[in-house]
């Protein structure tokens, strides 16, 4: 007679490999960048993703941090089931305003394949002071409305709406409104780069009660 809770411990950890697995290469991690990232090994992680070995709740926590994902995630045997709905303009999670710009979050944690957001700037507004990077994905800025300058290291380009520009999130970047009108972008970014740590900063924004 089969042991019926082994049977079920073992498909456990198979679901747990397949999904480690597939977030692990969405997001371009070697075995040995994850381990390094966990305080783990490769082969552990190697035999975790092949159904062969359990993890701690503490190894969990930290893959789970490592990926951007909740815990939870890694047991679903599928990520589709988070990404339905319909996402209302009212409802978009978002950064506080900072230095004119208001970020949105339009693609729905878990973070598999991509991420999309789009930014509201006033006139004048930017994404900082300075040019930034994050990891090493494919990004695409796409202007909705209005007049922005992207900054790409030491080249500059101003795009109207409809025009688009594409780099590598490694690039140093900055967007600013230089028209006479509010601004609005799209960026898309894939593999996701965001830690479950930011994206867990992005809140429905409330405008302030009028007076």
């Amino acid at each position: 007679m089969k042991n019926k809770g082994g049977s079920v411990a073992a498909a456990v950890q198979e679901v747990l490999g397949m999904r480690l697995k597939s977030l692990r290469l969405a997001r371009r991690l070697s075995l040995r960048d994850l381990a390094e990232a966990t305080g783990t090994s490769a082969s552990f992680i190697s035999q975790l993703e092949r159904g062969l070995t359990g993890a701690s709740t503490a190894s969990l926590n930290q893959m789970a941090s490592a990926l951007g994902v909740s815990v939870a995630l890694l047991f679903a045997e599928s990520a589709a089931q988070n990404h339905h709905g319909v996402l209302r303009r009212r409802e978009r999670p978002s950064l506080p305003p900072s230095d004119g710009c208001r970020k949105m979050l339009l693609s729905r944690p878990p973070l598999s394949d991509m991420e999309v957001y789009v930014g509201e700037f006033e006139i004048g507004g930017s994404t900082g002071s300075g040019q930034y990077t994050h990891g090493d994905a494919h990004e695409m800025l796409i202007v909705l409305r209005g007049v922005v300058e992207v900054s790409l290291g030491e080249a500059r380009h101003v795009l109207e709406e409809g025009d688009s520009v594409e780099y590598t999130t490694s690039t140093p970047h900055r967007t600013e409104n230089i028209g006479s009108g509010r601004a609005e972008v799209m960026w898309i970014i894939a593999p996701p780069t965001s830690a479950r740590a930011e994206l867990d900063q992005y809140t429905t924004w409330k405008p302030p009660a009028a007076r």
